[in-house]
């Protein structure tokens, strides 16, 4: 063979990550748009059922546990297992589960399909991640960190369509309008089990290295960090916006747009970082980066002028994200569905347990106070980042 046909055969047997991760990408979308659903559901369940609100947080507390705790126990049966079948399967539960529950009458019902909707979610993520990471590649020269991140924006694409999908169908059909979102989970889910028996008779790649748990609980713990600042921004941002800085519903949407579009561009922008400097440097900046932007958000006035800000702590608090879960996956190279799981689950919707919480600051001290925490929160990540080790 000559070189420039090996050359030629190495370009065909490595695409590009975007042609390696769409379908990736796109399954996550979908499979974490389910998740944005229900709080943008919850709002009709209470005006169209009259439900309250103790029964309205039953609705999201049970779509969280199902969705979060279950993910590290599904990561530890990916690995040990082929369940390429996972992914698929909880794509199709986490569509039909959320569809059905805006049809369903007993309240209980409806608790049990957000529960079994939940569930879904938590089996996609470790078989998605591991099958992901796969197709992504190992190596610095595949990319594979700018792979990683197509995979990763795809959650953060998801969130971003969810209200904007569901609230014009919840008001022009009411709560049972989540029914019109059974068929792209299902769709999609029949394109990824057609690609997996096509794909499945090979066998599967053995995993070898050593397993660090240690620079993982690090890991882990940022991943953490960053969940805390995720729910309290996603919760308070528009909150802070009309109480705050006295703007109106339109203008506080946008701030919400703005920082959920910042999110999509850093996560992308992460994967690059990290395929050029490293995924441990890159992890850093992104918790160093995040400081400022969040003080400069506190203390500029006005509606208009802040918006900016808020595009980019959304940018700066995900330049992480997709780096974190390779990174995971680098410190756990025999176990990539745990590192996954624990990563995209369990560290993911550890900030919901501290809503409560900024919730009391925000009732004594307003949305403000709620953000002037939130400029000290990020300080943990900038100590922990320094005990990263790399891979």
């Amino acid at each position: 063979m000559t070189q420039t046909a090996a050359l030629a055969e190495a370009g065909e047997a490595r695409p590009s990550p975007l042609r390696r991760m769409w379908l990736w990408g796109t399954a996550h979308a979908v499979d974490d748009m389910y998740q944005g659903l229900v709080p943008a559901c919850v709002p009709y369940f209470v005006l169209d059922r009259g439900y309250g609100y103790v029964a309205a947080t039953g609705l999201t507390l049970a779509a969280a546990l199902g969705a979060s705790i279950p993910q590290p126990f599904f990561g530890i049966a990916v690995d040990r297992r082929r369940l390429d079948w996972f992914a698929p399967a909880g794509l199709a539960l986490a569509g039909i589960g959320l569809g059905l529950a805006g049809l369903a009458g007993p309240y209980p019902l409806v608790l049990a399909l957000l529960f079994l909707s939940g569930l879904g979610v938590a089996m996609f993520h470790p078989a998605a991640g591991k099958g992901a990471r796969e197709a992504a590649g190992d190596s610095a020269s595949d990319n594979s960190a700018a792979a990683m991140s197509i995979f990763a924006a795809g959650g953060s694409v998801g969130f971003f369509l969810a209200p904007v999908l569901a609230t014009p169908a919840l008001m022009a059909m009411g709560v049972g309008a989540t029914a019109l979102f059974i068929p792209p989970a299902v769709l999609l889910a029949f394109v990824m089990l057609r690609k997996h028996t096509r794909t499945t008779a090979a066998p599967a790649k053995a995993r070898t290295g050593t397993d660090r748990w240690g620079p993982f609980a690090v890991l882990t713990a940022i991943e953490v960090v960053r969940s805390l600042l995720w729910v309290g921004i996603i919760t308070f941002i528009e909150l802070y916006w009309i109480r705050h800085l006295g703007a109106g519903h339109a203008v506080a949407g946008i701030a919400l747009a703005g920082f959920m579009l910042g999110s999509v561009i850093g996560t992308l922008l992460g994967g690059g970082l990290a395929d050029r400097f490293g995924a441990v440097r890159t992890t850093r900046i992104g918790g160093i980066l995040i400081i400022p932007l969040l003080i400069a958000l506190r203390i500029t006035p006005g509606e208009y002028a802040p918006l900016i800000l808020a595009l980019a702590v959304g940018i700066a608090i995900n330049i992480p994200f997709a780096v974190l879960v390779k990174l995971a996956q680098d410190y756990l190279p025999t176990r990539p569905g745990t590192a996954a799981g624990v990563t995209l689950g369990l560290a993911m919707s550890a900030g919901g347990l501290f809503a409560p919480a900024y919730g009391l600051i925000a009732e004594r001290h307003g949305p403000e106070g709620v953000f002037t925490v939130l400029c000290a929160v990020p300080l943990a990540a900038v100590v922990l980042g320094m005990f990263l080790k790399r891979p």
